[in-house]
C-alpha cells in the first residue's frame, strides 16, 4: 500500500493505493472515509490498482478555502494526474457517485467504467423523480445518521464501526458548504463506457423507484439491486457488491492479470436455503 497528501488548489487531499493493475477509484460518501472501504479493498485489488482518498474536509484531508463540493471534481482530476493515472474505472457511493459522475462529464475519455451506487447524486431530478425525492427527504429529515445510511438488519458493530470512520470527518450533511453541477441523466448515456447503478432495495435516502426511473434514462446502463440492503450496499452486502464491481471491470476490460477476478467469500446462500 503506498499513500500520500496531494497539495492542490485550496485543500490537501489524502490518498492510498492497493495493488497493481488498471486504475479503480473509490470515492466514499458523506459519512465515511477512505477508511469506509475495507470491506472492498482485498477483492478489488487483486487484479487492480484500488485508490481510495479522502474527499477535502473528510478524514485527513483538509477544505483550505472552503469550496466543498464545488472543487471535489477538480481535486479528483488533480489527484489521477499526480498519481499519473490516464484512465480509471470510478465507483461513487452516495456523494462520491456525484463526484465520479461530473468526472465523467468532463472528462468521458478517461473513464473506463462508471458504478453509482447509492446515489443520484450530479442528476438532475426530472418531475417524476423530484416528487419520490421531496417525500424520501421529508421521511428522513429528522433520522439520525445510522438510521440514513444503514438498513433495519445491519448488525449493531457494523453501526457502531461506521459511527468512528464518521467521527474523523470535519464536516457532516449540515456544514458540507458547495454543490454538485447536475445534469440530465440523459446526459450520461453513449459515452462510450459501461455504466452501473447499484442501489439497496430498502434505501430510504434514494428510493429505489428513482433509481429506477432514472437508470432508465441512461442509454446502455444497467441496474443491481440488492436484496436486503439499506444506502450502504458496500457495507450491507460486501460479496453482491464486489462481485457485481468485479464483473463491471471485466466486462470494461479494465482487468490486470496478477490475481483472479471475483471475490474470495464462499459465495452466496442459495434462494430457499442451501441445497
Amino acid at each position: 500500500m503506498n499513500s500520500g497528501v496531494l497539495a492542490t488548489a485550496g485543500a490537501e487531499i489524502y490518498w492510498q493505493a492497493h495493488g497493481e493493475g488498471p486504475a479503480v477509484v473509490l470515492a466514499h460518501g458523506i459519512g465515511g472515509n477512505h477508511a469506509i472501504w475495507y470491506r472492498q479493498l482485498d477483492a478489488l485489488s487483486r487484479s487492480n490498482r484500488v485508490i481510495t482518498f479522502d474527499h477535502r474536509g473528510f478524514g485527513l484531508s483538509r477544505d483550505l478555502d472552503g469550496r466543498g463540493r464545488d472543487a471535489f471534481v477538480d481535486d479528483l482530476a488533480g489527484l489521477l494526474d499526480h498519481l499519473g493515472v490516464e484512465t480509471a474505472a470510478l465507483v461513487g457511493q452516495s456523494m462520491g457517485a456525484g463526484t465520479c459522475i461530473g468526472f465523467a462529464h468532463r472528462t468521458p475519455d478517461r473513464v473506463a467504467a462508471l458504478a453509482i451506487c447509492d446515489s443520484l447524486h450530479g442528476i438532475a431530478e426530472s418531475a417524476q423523480v423530484k416528487a419520490i425525492m421531496a417525500a424520501a427527504r421529508a421521511k428522513t429529515a429528522t433520522l439520525g445518521q445510522i438510521e440514513r445510511v444503514l438498513g433495519a438488519g445491519a448488525p449493531r458493530e457494523l453501526a457502531a464501526l461506521y459511527r468512528q470512520i464518521a467521527s474523523f470527518n470535519a464536516v457532516d450533511r449540515h456544514s458540507l458548504t458547495g454543490n454538485f453541477d447536475a445534469r440530465p441523466a440523459a446526459d450520461l448515456g453513449g459515452k462510450g463506457f459501461p455504466i452501473l447503478f447499484l442501489a439497496g432495495v430498502d434505501d430510504m435516502l434514494f428510493p429505489i423507484e428513482a433509481v429506477r426511473l432514472v437508470q432508465a434514462e441512461v442509454a446502455g446502463s444497467f441496474l443491481v439491486e440488492v436484496n436486503d440492503a439499506g444506502h450502504s450496499a458496500f457495507l450491507e452486502a460486501p460479496v453482491q457488491f464486489n462481485d457485481t464491481i468485479l464483473s463491471l471491470l471485466q466486462m470494461a476490460g479494465h482487468v490486470g492479470k496478477t490475481g483472479a477476478a471475483h471475490s474470495n467469500a464462499a459465495g452466496y446462500v442459495p434462494v430457499g436455503g442451501a441445497a
